[in-house]
């Protein structure tokens, strides 16, 4: 049984697979209608639970997509209406689902959750999103570069802004994929030093760089995030933008990277605040690329963690 529950701790291997994996399958449904299903529909029979402790557009869109797609179906069960660790146990919530469904994906707050979700079930347990983390995001980001422009190993990507859960996720994944990685944003928002320490231990460079002028010189890759949460409160939000300003990235800073170098953002964004609508909207912006290929991406994920 195999459980997504991070990028660093699945062998680098078995994620090139699941690179591979999801290019065949967005290759094999060119042109085809969304509701068509896969020709192998390797899911039929099988439930998947989506639990959202976190509320989400795409993640939900594209896993319940996803195992439709597969010839599965999905049971997608919000936070609220589990109490998930507040009237029962994560504990015994994971033994529970475990005897009704064949894989769990968690979307939530804590990575406690996470992990305790994935030590008791009896089932996979795939990392939807947790505050320290988000790898499904980053496995469709790197499929995306290579649709792109090729092998991701060796080039140099550069995070401007928040040094937040996906941007640990990227960190992680230069030390999987090989490629070098520079943090550019204040001190008071750096990633976790954990993160850069792993992905130097795999041979790669991972640097912070305060100026971004000078970070995003050579970039094949910019990538930014929001500045702030939706759960936020209003003095924080203020806060973080007079610290992120500086970072914004805009034509200006796009013009230091290569002439060639791709934008990317997760979205949702927030136009005009850390990246310009000229950037989102501009001949190297991927970032709706980067949208759909979260769904074939996590078809791999799933396929992989169920083996079929």
């Amino acid at each position: 049984m195999n459980s997504f529950l991070d990028i660093h701790t699945t062998d680098k291997a078995e994620l090139r697979g699941m690179i591979d994996a999801a290019r065949r399958m967005k290759n094999a449904r060119n042109g085809q209608p969304k509701g068509t299903p896969d020709a192998d529909a390797p899911l039929k029979n099988r439930m998947v639970a989506l639990i959202f402790e976190k509320p989400s557009t795409r993640t939900r869109v594209s896993f319940d997509l996803g195992v439709r797609q597969m010839g599965g179906q999905t049971m997608v069960l919000s936070g609220k209406e589990m109490q998930l660790g507040h009237g029962e146990t994560i504990a015994d919530t994971a033994r529970v689902l475990s005897r009704y469904v064949d894989l769990i994906m968690i979307r939530t707050f804590e990575e406690a959750t996470l992990l305790e979700m994935a030590e008791y079930a009896s089932v996979p347990v795939i990392n939807g999103l947790t505050n320290r983390t988000h790898p499904c995001q980053v496995m469709a980001d790197v499929m995306t570069f290579e649709e792109h422009r090729g092998p991701i190993a060796g080039r140099k990507v550069v995070w401007s802004g928040d040094g937040n859960n996906v941007c640990a996720s990227m960190i992680h994944a230069a030390g999987q994929f090989g490629y070098d990685f520079t943090f550019t944003g204040p001190s008071t928002l750096d990633p976790e030093s954990e993160a850069l320490e792993f992905a130097r231990a795999q041979g790669v460079q991972a640097i912070v760089e305060r100026d971004p002028v000078k970070a995003v010189q050579g970039a094949d890759l910019v990538v930014t995030d929001t500045w702030v949460s939706m759960h936020d409160p209003q003095s924080a939000r203020e806060r973080r933008h007079n610290q992120l300003r500086g970072y914004q990235v805009n034509e200006a800073l796009m013009g230091q990277a290569k002439a060639d170098a791709l934008f990317m953002h997760c979205l949702p964004a927030h136009r005009d605040d850390e990246v310009t609508s000229a950037v989102m909207d501009g001949p190297n912006s991927v970032i709706f690329d980067e949208a759909e290929n979260r769904l074939h991406a996590q078809k791999a994920v799933m396929r992989w963690c169920l083996g079929v």
